[in-house]
């Protein structure tokens, strides 16, 4: 079977090729102030009245593209509709043209939704991955418009595997995420406050991969703008490790070996974080996330390694001059720990989390991810529910391939806003726990939250 080195490349390539906002969709006359709300801040915008928010209409009018969220969520998991409201696009001022969704070739591109019957509340959300702005439509924005949320999404402010590009010194595009999420919450409150004549009783923070990530970084850094926040699998980031760099190119080093039968570089890759059970997903993962996401982020804060190379050298060998298996982070100069060190996270936050993370997560390993920040949080006394998903792995998609040994953790995702919800009304949720996988039943739309062992 052929490597599929640049599928991951493909993926953001694909999801930045929605179509063009449809003209069909002109508001109704009499109701543009209803559906063009002014957003504060932004470059530009458009407003329509829509029918349906979710994406059961919004992709057929061209209001959001499902490239963008492929992959993230099991074939069989079911989304509810029939959401009528306003959405406006739109983008902030910025310098970068690497989203060229609409054809606009803008960076900060944002969506905002405002449902016709509200309940109060707002939801916020960053892309997973380097995805656009609709990434979440189908994880997040679909069943909480169902609920009568608001919600409100932004591209971070670079997209695509070359976002490196962004910024004039190491770490400027990652830092930019934060910033982008943050104007993107303060401008969306004022838009939802126009719109029904109130603040939002209630403003959420949402978000997968690097998107949970933005979730602990503005409950640790704005937690006046939130109530809470729920945090998938979010990335780990921390300037003395572990992160990305201190596992990764272990794993890139050690996985030719183990695939080519020696068992001492499989207890190397054991070593390195990777968990015992998860064997069955290191091919894929080899062939579509380990080494462009090694290559792309050390671009990103340590752009000198390799010289003149832009993002390294795919699939080399150990021993090739500048060759990101041979990566060593600990050794790297000052200056590329003090790149990461400004968007590391402290685990002190300051309103309620829901950390969910898979057993079996194959990217950002569960021992050097989620585990660790449910420690950093305990250790200044957060106010944390850790569930660890058994058999979740990093992308729902996957589920359709093994049924049979993974666990798809969308369902938990929603289990787990709904705890947080009444957790904003004064009922704690369960305690932290790993959730064993099912024996049977519908993985795809069922999760309880339920005690079982104590998290780490």
């Amino acid at each position: 079977m052929p490597r599929l080195r640049n599928l991951a490349a493909l993926i953001s390539g694909l999801a930045l090729l929605a179509p063009p906002l449809s003209a069909s969709a002109a508001p109704p006359p009499g109701a543009v102030p209803r559906c063009d709300t002014a957003v504060p801040g932004a470059a530009y915008q458009i407003g329509a009245c829509l029918p349906d928010l979710t994406t059961a209409g919004t992709v057929t009018d061209g209001h959001s593209d499902p490239a963008q969220w492929a992959g993230l969520q099991p074939a069989g998991a079911h989304n509810p509709s029939g959401v009528p409201g306003a959405q406006i696009d739109g983008y902030f001022p910025d310098t970068s043209t690497l989203n060229t969704t609409h054809g606009w070739n803008h960076d900060s591109q944002f969506v905002i939704r405002l449902p016709d019957h509200w309940n109060g509340g707002l939801v916020v959300a960053g892309t997973p991955g380097n995805r656009a702005q609709y990434a979440n439509d189908f994880t997040i924005s679909d069943w909480v418009l169902a609920r009568g949320y608001a919600y409100a999404a932004t591209d971070k402010g670079n997209v695509g595997s070359a976002f490196y590009r962004d910024g004039r010194r190491p770490g400027d595009a990652v830092a930019e995420w934060n910033t982008r999420v943050t104007q993107l919450t303060r401008a969306a409150k004022a838009v939802v406050a126009r719109r029904y004549g109130r603040a939002p009783a209630r403003t959420y923070a949402a978000g997968i991969s690097n998107g949970g990530y933005l979730v602990r970084w503005q409950l640790e850094n704005h937690p006046e703008l939130y109530s809470g926040g729920v945090d998938w699998e979010g990335t780990l980031w921390r300037a003395d490790g572990p992160n990305l760099f201190t596992y990764l190119p272990a794993v890139l080093k050690n996985y030719p070996a183990y695939a080519a039968g020696a068992l001492p570089a499989h207890d190397a890759l054991l070593a390195a974080g990777l968990a015992p059970g998860s064997e069955f997903l290191w091919p894929y993962h080899e062939q579509v996330y380990w080494d462009l996401t090694q290559r792309v982020y050390r671009e990103e804060f340590d752009p000198s390694y390799d010289g003149a190379t832009e993002a390294g050298t795919p699939y080399c060998a150990s021993g090739t001059p500048g060759c990101d298996a041979d990566y060593s982070y600990a050794s790297r100069p000052r200056a590329v720990h003090q790149a990461v060190a400004r968007v590391s996270l402290t685990g002190r936050i300051r309103k309620p989390l829901i950390t969910l993370q898979g057993t079996l997560d194959t990217l950002l390993p569960i021992s050097q991810d989620a585990d660790v920040y449910a420690r950093m949080v305990r250790s200044h006394g957060g106010d944390l529910r850790y569930y660890r998903i058994e058999g979740g792995n990093h992308v729902d998609g996957l589920y359709d391939t093994y049924p049979d040994r993974l666990r798809p953790i969308l369902p938990c995702f929603r289990a787990a806003f709904t705890a947080l919800e009444g957790w904003s009304a004064g009922h704690r949720p369960p305690p932290s726990a790993t959730l064993p996988r099912p024996t049977s039943g519908d993985l795809a739309n069922t999760c309880t939250l339920f005690p079982q062992e104590g998290a780490p």
